[in-house]
């Protein structure tokens, strides 16, 4: 299982938001390119970037620092944010992104991600955030009346590299992981689930790698790493030696 860092760009700079507010966002680092640079150095293998301004305007819109990041390190990256078309996603993995993220592209047109996964095989990713079980869209603003489980199930086949789990309630709020939530959704599906939110503990990456034999991947940390609660190195150093 990895441990995947976080870098949310917003106007050029490294935020965290608190349950997705825009109006809620702590400037951690005006370089994201630098704190790319210092959590590969820290030991991540991939990197989670997401373009938060993107995905509200439902277009990329830190294109600058996106590719300042993908220069500065030697590690894949996955970006979502914004991503609606397939010449974003080609745009993107142009640039030397690794894997893309379809989250409100995903839910409201899956014919994208089918096409997608044929013209991009093992490039693709889908992010399902929930708000009480249902999917959330357009940057969370907007609660859709699909349950998180039935919109993962509907990508099964299409050879979608990972799907990412957030628990929006729980995302920016040091309140550890939904478990419970993120291990039904991977049992009901063969696709691995990368958790994302609340993820702020040694022990909460502890209580994802119990479940990491019902298909979790990976597990995605942002304020966590920033404030000091997880040591990255640590942290990556657990999942490597098993938990012990």
């Amino acid at each position: 299982m990895l441990v995947i860092p976080a870098i949310d760009l917003k106007e050029g700079k490294c935020v965290r938001l608190e349950q997705g507010l825009m109006e809620k966002d702590t400037v951690f680092c005006d370089s994201p390119a630098d704190q790319a640079r210092e959590w590969e150095r820290q030991g991540a293998e991939l990197l989670h970037i997401v373009d938060l301004d993107g995905a509200f305007a439902g277009e990329p819109k830190n294109r600058a620092s996106i590719e300042a990041i993908v220069k500065a390190i030697a590690i894949p990256t996955q970006l979502g944010g914004g991503i609606r078309d397939i010449s974003t996603i080609e745009a993107y993995l142009s640039l030397g992104i690794g894997r893309v993220i379809l989250g409100t592209a995903a839910q409201r047109n899956p014919e994208l991600v089918e096409e997608a996964c044929r013209l991009f095989p093992g490039r693709i990713v889908v992010g399902i955030d929930a708000k009480n079980g249902m999917v959330a869209v357009q940057g969370w603003a907007e609660v859709t009346g699909v349950t998180a489980v039935d919109l993962a199930k509907r990508f099964e086949g299409y050879g979608v590299a990972a799907i990412i789990y957030t628990d929006i309630a729980r995302d920016g709020m040091m309140q550890g992981p939904n478990i419970g939530a993120t291990k039904a959704l991977a049992e009901a599906i063969s696709i691995p689930v990368i958790a994302s939110g609340g993820v702020s503990s040694l022990r909460d990456i502890e209580n994802l790698m119990a479940i990491e034999a019902s298909g979790i991947a990976g597990a995605i940390t942002g304020k966590a790493v920033y404030t000091g609660a997880i040591n990255l190195a640590e942290a990556v150093a657990l999942t490597k030696r098993g938990g012990q």
